[in-house]
């Protein structure tokens, strides 16, 4: 089973996914790797290309291994056509665009842009369910021609990018408030239904918060980095002044500040894509729960709404038969499809109802292990630094008491 790859994908120098099992296994297998982002175009115009690369022996694929270039626009189109077509399963979230970055394209954006498509695509091509869709297999095999083609066309429920973003920010409203008591819809009198929304709506909120403080701690450390770089220039050129054993003392000071100044920005730089990032992934998916939980509610309705209507069209039924009325065979027509449409809601619903409890319980398995990794990183790059600069310290200490002592 592949995990929610961020963890891994953050220590592998590629960039590139781990796949659960390697291309040389006879098990079935899929991997996917998405690289080498190339900037494209200018102004508004600009957006970035990256390879999608595929490596699978399912018989159901083209071949062994595909490569493609995608842009962030067809990571989207996947993402709306499987939220469309698959009901119930948590789909996986997905970078959401950045007006301010796209004129600017920095390096770390692109990278955490990159690393986040990756983990997305993979999320999917490791789930029972979605790993089977034709519209992934399009994704990671057709031309660009083809995708081009695919995403002009309005063949789902999303007309542009922004639209499933703006559905998720409506959700997120509708089922706060529907948690707060704020607002009374038709709604399931289930306790552990209950039960859950609470803990999706109290996960969102406490993960935004660890979130908030973790960007925190990676600006403190790219801060503190800055000053010792400064710092250490100041006193290197003070050291220059010297010129004696109290100026040499100085000159070493300023360089082990400046090489701790190095080691600061590198921590920050792995505490943005190991910790902060991770975090961020997670509040998107939680959205994407809450977007899967509004989709179950709207279910529920349906099917009470068409309920309610097949009750009235068999009193209007029956009524037409008592008095013997020639509109009673449309009656039992309609009343007919109105019951078979009713049948279908009610499936529609118990499937929905079905494929979350799976899924939550994937999700809460797979939360609790990459929680565990990106703390454990945390706490091990805090401990590594640390220890260095305390050594880069105490290595100073005699030469500068010597420098007191001989005053």
């Amino acid at each position: 089973m592949v995990t929610f790859e961020g963890m891994e994908q953050q220590r592998s120098s590629s960039g590139a996914s781990l796949s659960p099992r390697s291309p040389s296994s006879s098990q079935p297998f899929l991997s996917v790797s998405v690289s080498d982002p190339v900037k494209l175009g200018n102004g508004v115009q600009a957006y970035i290309s990256y390879r999608v690369i595929t490596k699978t022996n399912f018989p159901e694929y083209q071949g062994p291994e595909k490569i493609v270039i995608r842009r962030y626009s067809d990571f989207v189109w996947l993402r709306d056509r499987l939220f469309e077509k698959y009901k119930g399963i948590f789909i996986p979230p997905i970078p959401e665009k950045s007006a301010v970055e796209k004129f600017r394209f920095s390096a770390e954006f692109i990278e955490m842009r990159r690393q986040a498509l990756d983990v997305f695509v993979n999320r999917i091509a490791s789930h029972h369910e979605l790993r089977q869709s034709e519209d992934l297999r399009t994704f990671l095999q057709a031309e660009e021609e083809t995708m081009e083609r695919l995403r002009s066309h309005e063949t789902g429920i999303f007309k542009k990018p922004s639209d499933l973003m703006q559905i998720f920010k409506d959700v997120q409203s509708k089922v706060s408030d529907v948690v707060l008591g704020k607002e009374k819809p038709v709604e399931e009198s289930d306790a552990e239904y209950e039960k859950l929304k609470r803990y999706i709506f109290e996960l969102e909120n406490h993960l935004a918060e660890a979130q908030k403080h973790a960007y925190r701690l990676v600006k403190r450390h790219r801060e503190l980095g800055q000053s010792l770089s400064d710092f250490g220039k100041a006193v290197k050129l003070l050291g220059a002044s010297e010129g004696n054993a109290l100026g040499k003392a100085f000159s070493e000071l300023g360089m082990k500040s400046e090489i701790l100044s190095v080691k600061l920005q590198k921590e920050a730089q792995e505490l943005l894509m190991s910790f902060e990032e991770p975090l961020k992934d997670y509040v998107r998916a939680v959205q994407s729960i809450k977007a899967t939980i509004a989709e179950r509610a709207n279910a529920f309705r349906r099917q009470c709404e068409l309920a309610e209507t097949m009750k009235l069209k068999e009193i209007n039924l029956d009524k037409l038969m008592l008095i013997r009325s020639d509109k009673v065979a449309e009656a039992e027509r309609e009343y007919h499809e109105l019951k078979a449409e009713s049948e279908q809601a009610t499936k529609t619903f118990e499937t929905i109802v079905k494929l979350m409890n799976e899924e939550i319980g994937r999700f809460q398995e797979q939360k609790t292990l990459d929680m565990g990794i990106a703390f454990h990183e945390f706490a091990k790059g805090q401990a590594r630094l640390a220890n260095g600069i305390a050594d880069a310290w105490r290595s100073l200490l005699p030469k500068l008491e010597a420098c007191s002592s001989s005053q």
